[in-house]
Order: structure tokens, then C-alpha cells, then sequence
């Protein structure tokens, strides 16, 4: 069972999911990476939704960053968004993602900041765990 899933919404934002990744191998900690797109494979992700064990998702999208907030209006587990560097230098991606509307909540770490996606997932799952580190 993964405890994080990675999710991109595109190929090319592979580069931040290797910062994410990075960080989890250091740390030990279980995860699945896939990209799905929510605008092109709305079906493929709501299945995943509906069948992922984790306990935490990173979505990693740029442009209109819709990733984030469909996978956390679909679900109570926590979900962090990262920005991607874009045409608009991610503050479109990163207004996207901060803009949830009131009952859908994402967290959001700094554009292309992948790592600290996965520094926040853990402390989030040493929570889930009653760590209180």
C-alpha cells in the first residue's frame, strides 16, 4: 500500500514529481506516481480516487492547476498542490490552487517546489499515525 499518491497532470511536469520522489526515497516512505490529466481522463481519475489506498495526495499541475481541487472535491484525504512554472511563471497555477472555494480545501507549497510537497506529506501522515513530533 502507498501512503502517497503522486498525481501530474501531464508528463511534462515530471521534473517536480522527481523532487517529490527524491525526498520520499530518502525518508523511506511508500508511494505511487501516475499522471492523469482531470481536464482529458476524468474517468481514469475518479477511478483512482475511488480505489487508492493512500492517506495523502500530491497533485503537481500547471497552467489552470485544476488537479488539486477536483481530486480534494472528491475525497477527505488531504491533498497538497504544487504549482508548475509556466508561460505566467506558475502564478497562474499557484492562484489556481489557492483559490479552493470554502469546503474544498488544498494545501499549497511554492511553485516547482516539489520538496517541500513531500517534507508536508509526511508531517501529515506522522499526524495521521498520532505522532505528535
Amino acid at each position: 500500500m502507498a501512503d502517497i499518491s503522486i498525481i501530474t497532470g501531464s508528463a511534462s511536469d515530471a521534473h517536480v514529481a522527481e523532487k517529490v520522489t527524491r525526498v520520499l526515497d530518502e525518508q523511506g516512505i511508500s508511494y505511487d506516481c501516475q499522471t492523469i490529466s482531470a481536464h482529458r481522463e476524468p474517468e481514469r481519475l475518479d477511478d483512482h480516487i475511488a480505489s487508492s489506498p493512500c492517506r495523502v495526495y500530491i497533485t503537481i499541475a500547471g497552467l489552470s492547476a485544476a488537479l488539486p481541487g477536483v481530486i480534494a472535491s472528491k475525497t477527505d484525504k488531504p491533498v497538497i498542490g504544487v504549482p508548475v512554472g509556466g508561460p505566467l511563471l506558475g502564478i497562474d497555477a499557484l492562484l489556481s490552487i489557492v483559490q479552493m472555494p470554502k469546503g474544498v480545501p488544498v494545501a499549497c507549497v511554492g511553485i516547482d517546489n516539489g520538496e517541500n510537497a513531500a517534507y508536508l506529506a509526511i508531517r501529515m501522515l506522522k499526524m495521521l499515525s498520532g505522532g505528535r513530533e
